[in-house]
This record gives structure tokens, C-alpha cells and sequence, in this order.
């Protein structure tokens, strides 16, 4: 049994990180389910489990890139990100400085997948159009990508990790959120920090932002750009009244979407249905899949590993737990991708029996080392995956080696920034 779940795990996240002739990430994972139900590493009964899980994550996730998209479209962000350059004045570093900025907020309202997905491109013609040389180029795409998972800490929505874990352990949108202002704080200092020290032979000291189009020009529909913002200040409202009246964050989010898509349909530049094709509407199948196959190496007792060193770490207080529980979720998220990783340890810190400030301590450093801990590697998360190959169709190529040698160095220090973070809020909240 052990044997054959973790076979079939490494074929299916081999295929789903491989992706041969651009086979969707659905395939494998769905494939890899089938396989685990015919071998009966798990049964039905597991997959209604699974599916009562991430049904909430998966919807609220496709919903989030239905409204990215439509702002996308009418100039909402280029507008956001040719502010963020003229504030800059001419300075190369503050522009870099707010390119971070800018990625942590859209990450902590549009999901680290949109902006990898939405924000990078914006990014990169902005650098382009300056006319900087490739060095500073791969400076502020690099910040790009790595804020998209390091900001995507504030709240429940900002990952599909934080929504799965928020659910699996009942953890309301404003509870959720409480814990992670501190961590949250600490993370994107120490990402601006990390990121000027590490390329601070790159950021260019002046640029010139005369060559940029002004920020009204990148409006399209003036109409709905207005709209906009009473929509995603009703839906953030929304977020944080859902837990009071017990409402799923997905009916939330995919309420507002509809809303932007009614009022889209009248839009002289919008194609609704490209929009609506263009959703990842795979991912409900692949989340489905993917952690179909995860619990199966939990059926085969391989999540009893994390456990033991959970319950080692308990031992240690809670200092030790915090930064050790984090740290794990990371090094599992980096070479197991994040998804797979923050079920497969909720599964382990379940059976340990933990509560209080203990089990606190083992879910947020969960979450905080399956958001940074991917980006380590390439394979950490879907937002990595996305970023590398919006950057391929833009002629940026970033090999596995070189991100892997920048990913490390940028992320192990952030990690241990944000996980202190977590401690001192739970000592205030304990």
C-alpha cells in the first residue's frame, strides 16, 4: 500500500509539473485519483471526504481570476502600476519598492496565482518600455514572482492554501486574518529587505518614466473601472461578515464575479465569453484530483511521519514548534509542490492530538511555510508554475538552476522573519 501510493503521487505530480505536449493539470490529477480508487489506496468515501474539503478553496479560487480578468482587461492594474512608476519620480529604487508594494496587495486581494498571472506581464512591459538592460530586467520580474507567494498571507483568500487550511480547521475569515497581520507585516519587510539586498547591483539608481503612457491612457471602459471599486469594497466587507452568518467565502466571491460579469456584458472591450473560457476552471477539477491522491499517502500512514515530528517538537515549546512546523510545511511544499503539502500536514497535525496555542502554532506555520516555502523551487507552487510560463511567452527565460539559486537565498531568511512574526502573535493572542 505505502509502495503504491507514493508511486502513484510522483507519477501524477511528475505529469502535472512535466506537462508533455502541454497536457492540462487536470489530466494527471484525475488520472492519478483513478488509479489510487482502482488500486484502493483510497476508497468513494475518501473522495467525498476530499471533494467536502476543497470544494469551497476551488470555486472562491476561480472566482477571484473571473474578477482579476475582467479588471485586467478594462486597465485596472497597468493604471495601479503606472501610478506606483510616476510616484517613483525618476527613482529606480523607490520603482522597485513599489512594484513589491503593489504585488503584496494585489496578492493579498486577487490570490498569488493572479498575480502571477496578471501582474508579472504589466511588470515586464513597464521595465521594457523604460529600455533597462536584461540585469535589472530580471530584477523587477524576480520581485514580481517572488512577492506573488510571500504577500499571500493577509487573508483566507489570498491562497488557495490559506482557504483549504481555513476550512479543514474552521477558521473564520476575520479569526483567519487576526492571527496573520503580524506574520504578514514581518513577511513583506523582510521580502523588500531581501530583495534590494540581493539585487542591489540591479535596480537601476534613475529611470525614466516619461517614456511611460500616463496612467488615463490604460483605462478602457471608464464606466466600469468606476463600478469597480464600490464592487471590491462591498465584496471586502463580504469577506469579513462571513463568518458571522457562516457563509462560505466562495459564495462571496463568486456573488461578486457574477456581479462584474453582469456588468461587463455591455462593455465595448470586454469579450465576456473569452473571459469566462479563459478561467481556470481546471483547477476544480485538479484540486479534486490532487488531494485525492494526498490522502492516500495519508491512508498509507505516511502522514504519521510528520506527526512524529510534530509531537517531537511539542516537546521543545513553542518557539521551536513554530519555526519547526513552518520550516517543514516548507521544505515539503518546495519538493512536493504547496498543494498537496498544507493537506497532507493539516492531516498530521490533526492526529497529534494538539490543541490550544500548540495547534495554533502547528496550522499558521502550516500555512505561512506553504505560502513562502514554495519558492524555493520551481515545482513549489501552481503561482511559480503560472509565473514561469507567462515569463516563456514573453522570450524571459529563467532556468531551473538559476531559480533555484535565487529562490533559496531569498526565501529561507523571509521564512524565518515571518514564522517569528507568527510567535510573537500567538504569545499575544495565548
Amino acid at each position: 500500500m505505502v509502495f503504491i501510493s507514493v508511486l502513484i503521487f510522483i507519477a501524477t505530480l511528475t505529469l502535472v509539473i512535466w506537462q508533455p505536449r502541454g497536457l492540462s493539470i487536470g489530466y494527471p490529477a484525475v488520472g492519478g485519483a483513478l488509479l489510487a480508487l482502482a488500486t484502493g489506496v483510497v476508497t468513494f468515501a475518501d473522495v467525498a471526504e476530499v471533494t467536502s474539503i476543497v470544494w469551497n478553496a476551488t470555486f472562491a479560487l476561480v472566482g477571484i481570476i473571473i474578477i482579476s480578468l475582467v479588471l485586467d482587461e478594462i486597465g485596472f492594474f497597468e493604471w495601479a502600476a503606472l501610478h506606483m512608476a510616476r510616484l517613483a519620480k525618476g527613482s529606480g529604487r523607490l520603482m522597485f519598492t513599489y512594484v513589491i508594494l503593489l504585488g503584496t496587495v494585489v496578492s493579498a486581494l486577487f490570490t498569488n496565482d493572479g498575480t502571477a498571472l496578471i501582474l508579472t506581464p504589466i511588470v515586464l512591459a513597464q521595465v521594457r518600455a523604460l529600455r533597462l538592460d536584461p540585469k535589472m530586467v530580471l530584477a523587477f520580474v524576480m520581485a514580481s514572482g517572488f512577492i506573488a507567494d510571500t504577500s499571500s498571507l493577509p487573508f483566507v483568500v489570498s491562497n488557495l492554501v490559506n482557504i483549504v487550511s481555513a476550512d479543514y480547521f474552521g477558521i473564520g475569515f476575520a479569526e483567519y486574518a487576526a492571527r496573520m497581520v503580524l506574520p504578514t507585516l514581518f513577511s513583506a519587510g523582510a521580502s523588500l529587505a531581501v530583495l534590494f539586498f540581493y539585487f542591489r547591483g540591479s535596480i537601476p539608481k534613475v529611470v525614466d518614466v516619461t517614456q511611460l503612457k500616463s496612467p488615463r491612457e490604460a483605462i478602457r471602459d471608464q464606466r466600469l473601472f468606476l463600478l469597480a471599486w464600490p464592487i471590491l469594497a462591498v465584496l471586502l466587507v463580504g469577506f469579513f461578515m462571513s463568518e458571522s452568518f457562516h457563509v462560505p467565502v466562495s459564495f462571496i466571491v463568486t456573488g461578486a464575479a457574477l456581479i462584474f460579469c453582469l456588468a461587463a456584458k455591455s462593455s465595448p472591450v470586454i469579450q465576456m465569453r473569452r473571459i469566462l473560457k479563459e478561467a481556470p476552471w481546471v483547477v476544480v477539477i485538479f484540486s479534486i484530483g490532487m488531494y485525492v491522491v494526498v490522502w492516500g499517502l495519508h491512508n498509507a500512514k505516511l502522514t504519521d511521519l510528520v506527526k512524529a515530528m510534530l509531537d517531537t517538537l511539542m516537546d521543545d515549546g513553542l518557539l521551536a514548534m513554530t519555526i519547526g512546523a513552518g520550516f517543514i510545511s516548507a521544505i515539503l511544499s518546495s519538493l512536493m509542490n504547496n498543494l498537496p503539502t498544507v493537506i497532507f500536514n493539516a492531516l498530521a497535525i490533526d492526529s497529534t492530538g494538539a490543541d490550544g496555542i500548540m495547534r495554533e502554532a502547528m496550522i499558521y506555520a502550516n500555512v505561512i511555510g506553504s505560502d513562502l516555502g514554495p519558492k524555493i523551487t520551481p515545482i513549489g507552487s501552481l503561482a511559480t508554475l503560472l509565473w514561469l510560463h507567462v515569463l516563456g511567452r514573453k522570450d524571459v527565460k529563467i532556468t531551473w538552476g538559476q531559480y533555484f539559486r535565487t529562490g533559496i537565498v531569498l526565501t529561507v531568511p523571509t521564512l524565518l522573519i515571518t514564522l517569528f512574526g507568527l510567535y510573537l502573535t500567538l504569545i499575544w493572542f495565548g
